[in-house]
């Protein structure tokens, strides 16, 4: 859970760079309260788990994820720690982003407080789970949640640093995996075509993957093979939050009983939906518009 800190400059700076930038904007985000607004957005029942501050962002975030539908019981307030922030610059030209994130609250979710909200996993569908949080409350949620029958969703971001790979353990506890081309290749040890690197990150355990090609769509691979799954046409002025509404609204789909492929291609309308409007949050779709795309 993020308070997302956006500036907009007329290209991305090199290093050492100043740039007069446009306009700044302030937005509730974080990888985890995107994906579950995404998601209740797109028609799911939702509660988030997690942590924020004891401060204005906080309380910005836990207002939005209320305003959305999403049930925030299982958000924990740290007096002691501030709200996670994420410092995003956007390509005026070609809307593209860097971020980087100052975690915060989100750093302090500890495998005791995964256990003590074990039994929100009773009667869940969906289990989808980011890498913003220590690793160690998402093993453990991955745990709690197979053990009840839980469908386990990992979307691996951001990857982590090269050279420190998931835990075993947990990656076989995946029903899905969903990554974008540079996280595939930070997991899987190297670049590749992307078909190759979906084989490579199958070979470590989960049950299906799924890369993310922005506008060229995703490849997803399972027991089944690989294939692609085309991307929607769009005119993208943002794509901040995409891959957020391409994780929830998948995660959503698969919730309501549909198949991976079909749930992958709402996941990819909502992504292109999401690159037409400002924000991370802000630019999430409705089902009624997800959809109205997929036709």
């Amino acid at each position: 859970m993020n308070a997302d800190l956006v500036v907009r400059s007329p290209r991305l700076p090199a290093p050492g760079e100043t740039l007069l930038a446009g306009a700044f904007e302030t937005h509730p985000g974080g990888k985890g309260a995107n994906q579950a607004v995404a998601a209740a957005r797109a028609g799911a029942t939702v509660r988030m788990l997690g942590a924020r501050g004891d401060d204005a962002n906080g309380a910005l975030l836990a207002r939005t994820l209320a305003d959305n539908g999403v049930d925030t019981g299982g958000v924990l307030v740290r007096p002691d720690a501030p709200t996670g922030v994420a410092l995003i610059t956007v390509d005026e030209t070609t809307a593209e982003n860097t971020i980087i994130v100052a975690a915060g609250a989100n750093m302090t979710i500890t495998r005791a407080d995964v256990e003590s909200a074990a039994a929100t996993f009773d009667g869940a569908g969906v289990l989808l789970m980011q890498l913003e949080v220590p690793i160690e409350a998402v093993a453990a949620a991955a745990q709690f949640a197979k053990a009840r029958g839980v469908r386990v969703i990992l979307n691996a971001a951001p990857a982590p640093e090269r050279g420190n790979s998931l835990p075993v353990d947990l990656l076989r506890s995946l029903d899905l995996l969903i990554v974008n081309r540079t996280e595939a290749a930070i997991i899987a040890g190297g670049d590749a075509d992307p078909a190759d690197l979906a084989r490579l990150l199958l070979e470590l355990g989960p049950a299906a993957v799924c890369v993310t090609l922005g506008p060229d769509g995703a490849v997803l691979a399972d027991g089944s093979g690989v294939r692609t799954i085309p991307a929607f046409p769009a005119d993208p002025i943002d794509t901040v939050g995409a891959g957020d509404a391409f994780a929830g609204a998948l995660a959503a789909a698969l919730a309501g009983g549909l198949p991976l492929d079909e749930a992958a291609r709402r996941g990819a309308a909502a992504g292109a939906l999401a690159t037409t409007r400002r924000g991370a949050i802000p630019s999430l779709p409705s089902a009624g518009e997800i959809a109205a795309l997929v036709g």
